[in-house]
């Protein structure tokens, strides 16, 4: 056998048994290329190499951005921000039938878009939510179900630290990707506010509305426009040129930390907490990083992406079906793995596949993101799914079968999403960020 394979044999069944026995995705990618390494290079050049790819994949100053967006939205998530975007959403749909979930779906949109976390959103709005659901007359598997279903739009509509991850893998322009995300994510939260629809419409006591006063809604708007802003604050500044992406992440921090002190919600005694939390998370992804770029190493020698390719194109060479294929498996991938080490081994596979008949690698990446988005919310290990069901103190299983509704619509609106380019497209295209 030759050495290229042996190498991509050690990568896929090392990584695969790490998985198997608990290890952590970022141990078994790092360990398993490691391994890899040395069957390609030799022990000792192989220990350099992997030493130098691990410095090289987080050696760039695009990287920067994830630490600073990690801070900001955890001043955001201990800021007392959800209370503020769940009174949005109320001045927003309560006159709508169902507005209590529908309040959680709109809440959701909005903090997951301000703090770049779908795990943060979820436990900041369910935590609120989720009482006042079950005081409305609520199923609290439903609720909690909405709450899952509707947090990783905030992964979809920019800054999102999972847009970064996929920039720095694909070599395609964050600006481009942070407003290629938007009407996408808007489709996700406009989808889980219609299966919330459904569901009251056959549940005539559920039909309850929040009507909120012109004067309060004004004066409720108004104590939230500040978050909002944000969102425009950064995606302004870039597009007007005043900072980079990257910049924008510090602004971001900056933002933040000034509208925590304005409203009191941040005390100084909780500095410490906050810089250790967002070191913790940060740390994790980074390590994850710099792992995966030994293992993109591997697969590059190990000629692996071309070996994946002749196989699809083997099995189908009509693009349609290669791309269901694709979104079909990384439907799978993402119900047993994280997003972003998702992206950081798939995408180097399935990136030049596209590509080669036509699909632009931006709107590749808004595919991947929404696919891997339905992932979080998927069992057996989806991430959001294990939040929410801890902030309701509901079993896995109520939650699913609730939950199963939002996830046919969410795949239908993958469909979507992936044969209308038009719709990743169309914004980047307005604003000139498309090459």
């Amino acid at each position: 056998m030759e050495t290229a394979a042996i190498a991509g044999l050690v990568l896929v069944v090392g990584i695969a048994v790490l998985l198997l026995i608990g290890a952590a995705i970022s141990v078994a990618v790092g360990l398993s290329s490691a391994l890899a390494m040395f069957v390609v290079v030799g022990f000792d050049s192989g220990a350099l190499t992997a030493a130098q790819q691990m410095f090289r994949g987080i050696n760039s100053f695009a990287l920067l951005a994830i630490p600073f967006f990690v801070l900001a939205g955890v001043i955001m998530s201990q800021g007392g921000i959800a209370l503020q975007l769940i009174n949005a959403g109320k001045v927003l749909v309560g006159r709508v039938p169902g507005s209590l979930p529908q309040t959680t779906v709109a809440a959701n949109a909005l903090f997951g878009a301000v703090s770049g976390s779908s795990i943060a959103a979820a436990a900041a709005i369910g935590t609120t939510m989720g009482p006042l659901a079950a005081k409305g007359g609520y199923d609290k598997n439903f609720s909690a179900a909405v709450n899952v279903a509707s947090a990783p739009a905030g992964l979809l509509i920019p800054p999102s630290n999972l847009m970064i991850v996929y920039s720095l893998v694909s070599g395609t322009s964050v600006a481009a990707l942070f407003m290629a995300g938007y009407l996408p994510g808007a489709l996700w939260a406009i989808t889980c506010s219609i299966m919330v629809f459904l569901y009251v419409r056959r549940r005539p006591e559920l039909r309850e509305t929040q009507r909120v006063g012109f004067r309060e809604g004004v004066r409720v708007l108004l104590i939230a426009l500040p978050s909002l802003l944000l969102i425009a604050v950064v995606i302004v500044g870039i597009l007007a040129g005043f900072f980079t992406a990257t910049e924008s992440a510090v602004i971001a921090v900056f933002y933040s930390a000034i509208q925590s002190a304005f409203y009191r919600t941040i005390k100084l005694r909780d500095v410490p907490n906050i810089l250790l939390e967002a070191t913790r998370i940060t740390a994790v992804v980074m390590f994850l990083i710099a792992a995966s770029t030994i293992m993109g190493f591997v697969l590059s020698f190990s000629q692996i992406p071309d070996l994946v390719a002749d196989t699809m194109f083997g099995f189908s060479e009509n693009p349609v079906v290669i791309l269901l294929l694709i979104a079909a498996i990384l439907l799978v991938v993402g119900a047993f793995m994280d997003a972003t080490p998702a992206v950081l081994i798939f995408t180097p596979i399935f990136l030049p596949i596209v590509t080669s008949f036509g699909v632009d690698p931006i709107h590749f990446g808004i595919m991947m993101i929404f696919n891997l988005c339905i992932g979080t919310v998927t069992p057996p290990v989806g991430t959001v799914l294990f939040v929410g069901a801890k902030i309701s103190g509901q079993p896995i299983e109520g939650i699913v079968r609730q939950l199963l509704p939002f996830l046919g619509g969410l795949v239908v609106c993958l469909i979507v999403v992936i044969f209308t380019p038009g719709l990743s497209l169309w914004l980047p295209e307005l604003f000139g960020l498309m090459p």
